[in-house]
């Protein structure tokens, strides 16, 4: 059975990018009717609106014993063909072929960085959440951290953060909020979805990842960091020297969508090798 969840909000408008230039790469879905969009809308108004301290605690409290499920990555994979969104004039075929499609991007850019390759294997597995019940403005979309003032990139900023009871909150509400200057982004409390969850996942499992994975993951959603230039008062410098990693990820997340899928029985044992190598066996989800 496939579980019609919706576009991924973050696909269908993003204010930073030209949208001509990226259908031209044939990177985002092409729609342009205005009931999508106020759909979109809607979607990031419910993020908003719900997205706050409270409500990122406790997810993490919720999701944290990573007690959902018990499988393997190529199990997972496999889970997210449930996740086709049959309302997409564009892409119709399982969400298992943009995870490898990302995945062979990348070992044809970087065929010296194997870990890199897996890395686009894994990056939207944190999806599984919607499985697990969840609402798609609760996985799916751009980030952003909870407990500060939203920052002008955040999309639809100016129009969907109003009656988001944080913002009521003098300990939430300004520009720094709970943080300290440069505080660095491992201390920061990001917005719930499969980014944070996927990253979770990954350090709860002991994936043998070195750092830089661990930062694509958590953060390749987070468009007004990597792409608006938001956030940078809460940077440590580690942040700033990993964020030339997470913007070239995001190139090959964005622009390897296209009609040609790859044969994915030809790619599965390359990958399970990667698996076997980097984070083997059944996980805890």
């Amino acid at each position: 059975m496939k579980v019609a969840v919706g576009p991924d909000p973050s696909l269908v408008y993003r204010p930073d990018v030209d949208p001509e230039a990226a259908k031209d790469k044939g990177s985002f879905r092409n729609y342009t009717s205005g009931p999508l969009l106020d759909r979109v809308f809607a979607t990031y108004k419910l993020m908003h609106t719900q997205q706050t301290v409270d409500f990122v605690r406790k997810k993490h409290t919720q999701f944290g014993g990573f007690s959902y499920k018990k499988m393997t990555v190529l199990e997972a994979v496999a889970m997210l063909d449930g996740l086709v969104d049959e309302s997409d004039p564009d892409v119709d075929f399982p969400n298992s072929f943009h995870a490898f499609q990302t995945a062979e991007g990348i070992r044809k850019a970087h065929p010296d960085k194997d870990w890199f390759h897996l890395v686009g294997l894994l990056h939207d597995l944190g999806k599984v959440l919607v499985l697990a019940g969840e609402p798609q403005w609760a996985v799916v979309g751009d980030t952003f951290p909870v407990g500060c003032r939203p920052q002008a990139s955040v999309v639809f900023c100016d129009s969907t953060f109003q009656d988001n009871p944080d913002l009521q909150d003098p300990r939430y509400s300004t520009e720094f909020g709970m943080y300290q200057p440069h505080c660095g982004l491992e201390n920061v409390l990001m917005s719930w979805g499969h980014d944070e969850y996927m990253y979770q996942m990954m350090k709860f499992n002991k994936f043998s990842l070195p750092p830089e994975a661990f930062y694509m993951i958590r953060f390749h959603s987070f468009y007004p960091w990597h792409t608006g230039g938001d956030y940078r008062q809460l940077c440590s410098e580690q942040d700033l020297a990993m964020l030339p990693w997470v913007q070239e990820f995001n190139k090959f997340d964005l622009y390897t969508k296209c009609p040609d899928l790859p044969d994915v029985d030809e790619l599965r044992p390359y990958y399970q090798g990667l698996i076997d190598k980097y984070c083997p066996g059944v996980l805890s989800w």
